[in-house]
């Protein structure tokens, strides 16, 4: 039998559980595809415990988006997939499971020969909101990048694409981070009382831009007090207050949905990432991997915060 995590009420992690489910059969235009690995991102906990809206009436909720995998199935009127494919899915029904069914289309798309199951499924997510962010905000050459939270998984993708753009980066994060922020190309400085002061030093040339992966009340303070243009600001997770700073928000709560544009920038910047990852010239950190069936422990590791990289679930 298959598997997959599910939530019928909201609440903490422990709401989640690991339950038997029917073996999937792709329909018209979609696959299934046997999950090898599957990625666990903020907005996963954030619906379960209520904090986005996402209301449940009992029933069994799958969770997850992000996943890698094998072909396992063809449906009618597929045409490109075959049975044995290796894929990475994105916007994945309940990812977090040892079988999905998939849309055949542009968001499942072959998997590098030279990229693992775990790196394959971490990207999803976290490299296309870094990629379009970065793209959204009009980051070139010449430019510096603030940003905020620069150990998470988007934060460090952020950093990699703002360099590749040919840009500075000055990124925030704990001390005991910063040799990897160094590493990808980042100026790293720590973040709490004097940030500002420890921006201008690291950037005397100036801040052009920045971008709020951390969601404090600093990151979006320090950033109105250094980038004149609130245009060139932006948050991917304050969505919800953005219009009253008067900066630009993706997700995180925005009211405004994603425009055409910006959803095909998100898929761009995955692909782009898979291809550059699996030929050396893009760093995925795993943070850590759990069993499907410890869907929770993940949970309560992304939720209590501070976790550098990405977290996977093996089924």
């Amino acid at each position: 039998m298959a598997h997959a995590i599910v939530y019928r009420t909201n609440g903490g992690p422990e709401v989640l559980e690991y339950v038997e489910i029917e073996d999937a059969t792709p329909g018209e235009g979609r696959v299934v595809v046997a999950v090898r690995a599957a990625g666990v991102n903020p907005i996963d906990w954030k619906l379960r415990s209520g904090m986005r809206p996402a209301p449940t009436d009992g029933s069994a909720r799958r969770i997850g988006s992000d996943a890698a995998g094998v072909v396992t199935a063809v449906g009618p009127g597929v045409e490109g997939y075959a049975v044995g494919d290796e894929v990475i899915v994105l916007s994945a029904a309940g990812a977090y499971a040892t079988e999905i069914v998939a849309k055949a289309g542009p968001k499942t798309f072959p998997k590098p020969a030279g990229l693992d199951w775990t790196h394959a499924a971490a990207l999803g997510i976290p490299t296309g909101t870094a990629y379009q962010a970065v793209a959204s905000l009009g980051v070139a050459e010449g430019d510096t990048l603030l940003l905020h939270g620069g150990a998470g998984a988007v934060g460090q993708a952020a950093i990699q694409f703002a360099v590749r753009a040919g840009a500075s980066v000055v990124a925030t994060a704990s001390e005991r981070n910063h040799d990897r922020l160094a590493a990808l190309g980042a100026i790293p400085v720590t973040y709490g009382p004097g940030l500002a002061d420890r921006v201008r030093a690291a950037a005397p040339q100036g801040v052009t831009h920045a971008l709020d992966a951390a969601g404090t009340d600093e990151a979006i303070e320090v950033s109105l007090d250094l980038v004149a243009d609130r245009d060139r600001i932006a948050t991917i997770v304050r969505g919800g207050e953005a219009a009253g700073w008067g900066i630009r928000a993706w997700s995180g709560g925005s009211p405004i949905p994603l425009t055409d544009e910006e959803n095909a920038l998100r898929l761009a910047g995955v692909v782009l990432a898979a291809q550059l990852a699996a030929e050396g010239g893009f760093d995925v950190e795993i943070a850590g991997t759990y069993p499907l069936a410890q869907a929770a422990d993940a949970h309560r590791e992304s939720e209590a915060g501070h976790v550098r990289g990405k977290l996977l679930l093996l089924p």
